[in-house]
């Protein structure tokens, strides 16, 4: 039984050393790794959804506007194009260095 727990205890010193190593921000960066293409793929996912997210706010509020006040598309125009401008905006925000 005292092997057992000696083993057991390697195994998790050995798995709390590689999560160690895996959360260190001075580590070098391993080229081609999982991890960077997944941060690659997320950081592409979250640029669209905040795009979209600007157009579909922007147009649901012109939508809105137009049709509470009973006016022409005027501001569906308006909020579309400042929707696009703020998802434009978040996109720079996040890529930026």
């Amino acid at each position: 039984m005292g092997k057992e727990t000696d083993s057991s205890r390697h195994a998790f010193d050995k798995r709390l050393k590689q999560a160690m190593d895996r959360n260190n921000p001075n580590r070098p960066a391993e080229a081609g790794s999982q991890g960077n293409d997944m941060t690659t793929v997320g950081t592409v996912l979250r640029a669209g959804t905040e795009m979209v997210a600007g157009l579909v706010v922007g147009v649901a509020m012109g939508w809105g506007l137009d049709r509470w006040l009973g006016c022409r598309p005027v501001f569906l125009i308006l909020f579309s194009l400042l929707g696009g401008a703020a998802g434009v905006l978040n996109v720079w925000r996040l890529v930026r260095p």
